[in-house]
């Protein structure tokens, strides 16, 4: 429910009336709810994820279990729930690096300036250019198809956003008062970057991490689409996606159910850190 208040305001020139921005509810309730739910779940999964039953092919809602059954007569429910922690916690670690080596990266570029500055924008630059699939066929190429290939693949395409985004709070605050009189009273380039500018850029950055989680479940759904990601017999909802396109019309609830919980998840991060970044502005 959104409210809006009023408060006297008593000043000099007489009295009026101060509007009061209208509390909105926060995304984090439905974030919360959505990792308790998981982390509550996992432990109550039915059925084993990887067991197949040939004889459970293709069962509907209710007859097959609470979200059917898949071609291989797998529970869907269970992989579902074992794909959402896969998808989550590749998605938290991406995000985590990718904002600690960022914020160290932007920090530095916009305090220093000059010549170092230049370097680390243009890299960042030249790595905003690769396309995010083909980023991801040159990671497989390198290395093995797995997780960990993800994981690098996904760092390097969201080290740039963090990198932007940092590097323009040093460059707003490197010239104020604050940092000024801190640098009269012998205060360290560290101790000033990391004492004095960062914690002003604490909202900026949350904002951008939970935003960034969105994008990171999104990016990861679709490279799993492709065979880019998490491997067999491990679930993921991009490859449950991919896998079910070939029985679509015959056994909906197969790729509707994954379908949702990428929709949901992203649309609750996206909120949510909407909600801190206006709160923040």
């Amino acid at each position: 429910m959104v409210r809006e208040e009023t408060a006297p305001v008593r000043g000099g020139a007489g009295r009026g009336v101060m509007r009061i921005k209208p509390k909105r509810e926060s995304g984090a309730a439905f974030f919360l709810g959505f990792l308790i739910a998981v982390m509550f779940l996992l432990s109550l999964l039915p059925v084993d994820y990887t067991r197949m039953d040939p004889g459970r092919r293709f069962l509907p809602p209710g007859a097959g279990g609470l979200l059917g059954t898949d071609n291989f007569g797998r529970d869907v429910f269970s992989r579902i729930v074992v794909g959402g922690r896969y998808t989550l916690i590749l998605a938290l670690a991406t995000v985590a690096a990718a904002a600690a080596l960022g914020s160290i990266l932007g920090l530095f570029s916009g305090y220093s300036g000059g010549i170092w500055d230049e370097i680390i924008m243009r890299i960042m630059d030249a790595l905003s250019s690769f396309p995010s699939i083909l980023l991801a066929l040159v990671m497989v190429a390198l290395m093995d198809n797995g997780q960990f290939t993800l994981f690098v693949a996904l760092l390097i395409l969201f080290v740039p956003s963090f990198t932007r985004v940092m590097r323009s709070g040093a460059l707003q605050y490197r010239h104020t008062d604050f940092i000024l009189a801190e640098r009269i009273l012998g205060a360290g380039h560290l101790r000033i970057i990391f004492i004095h500018i960062l914690p002003n850029m604490i909202p900026s950055l949350l904002s951008a991490s939970v935003l960034g989680l969105s994008n990171a479940i999104l990016a990861e759904s679709a490279m799993s689409y492709l065979g880019l990601g998490i491997q067999p017999p491990t679930p993921s909802w991009g490859r449950m996606l991919s896998e079910s396109q070939n029985f679509l019309f015959n056994a909906p609830w197969c790729a509707i159910t994954p379908g949702v919980c990428i929709m949901l998840t992203v649309i609750v991060f996206h909120y949510l850190g909407e909600n801190i970044r206006r709160r923040g502005a």
